[in-house]
């Protein structure tokens, strides 16, 4: 079972959310939150698989949120599930740990495909994000690429090249003819080299460094 825990400050967002997901069999809703406080107390009693937050609350807003459960459970993955597609906002979301970011208007079959694919290691930023955070770090890329190739085999670099490129690991593995758990290997060796904590920061340093 995937273990969710909800963090809106809505209430019919929260129990629409809510109401969706219970739906699943293999997904089930072990809290909801109505701040980032609240959401960090319960991601230390529940130990979610994954958070699906909000950004803008009351008192501590979501980015500090992810930063603060992302520091105390490096393994919870939280997924931003907001209204606002300001750059401001996703940079920060991003650069706090969040591993993926959709809008409230995404689809209900995209939400829950970004669910399992966020805990399966996958990263969902919304398309129309996803321009804004390409631009951004293209911006920044002042790394030649041997300062990644260098840490990295040459099977690795090609994993991450196709990470890059918004692959899922199931592509991966069958563009370049791997199994699907070997390219899980290489996607954790890429990591710890890296030393990032998920595949949004992983892509980011990838871009920066002309790999995308």
């Amino acid at each position: 079972m995937i273990k969710v825990l909800i963090c809106d400050d809505q209430a019919i967002i929260r129990d629409g959310l809510e109401l969706l997901l219970e739906l699943e069999k293999d997904i089930e809703v072990v809290g909801l939150a109505q701040d980032g406080n609240q959401a960090e107390e319960l991601a230390k009693t529940r130990v979610p698989d994954l958070v699906l937050m909000d950004l803008k609350m009351p008192g501590l807003n979501g980015i500090e949120a992810t930063r603060r459960i992302r520091k105390n459970n490096p393994d919870i993955k939280i997924l931003v599930l907001t209204t606002y597609d300001d750059d401001v906002w996703v940079f920060d979301a991003i650069r706090a740990g969040a591993s993926g970011y959709l809008l409230k208007d995404t689809p209900r079959k995209k939400v829950l495909e970004a669910i399992r694919g966020t805990v399966e290691g996958d990263a969902y930023v919304d398309p129309g994000i996803a321009g804004k955070l390409l631009k951004q770090t293209a911006s920044q890329q002042v790394q030649p690429p041997s300062q990644i190739t260098d840490k990295l085999t040459e099977r690795e670099e090609e994993v991450l090249r196709q990470m890059a490129q918004g692959m899922s690991n199931k592509e991966i593995a069958e563009k370049i003819h791997l199994s699907e758990g070997t390219v899980r290997n290489h996607v954790s060796s890429i990591f710890t080299k890296l030393d990032v904590s998920d595949r949004t920061q992983a892509v980011i340093i990838a871009i920066q460094h002309g790999l995308g």
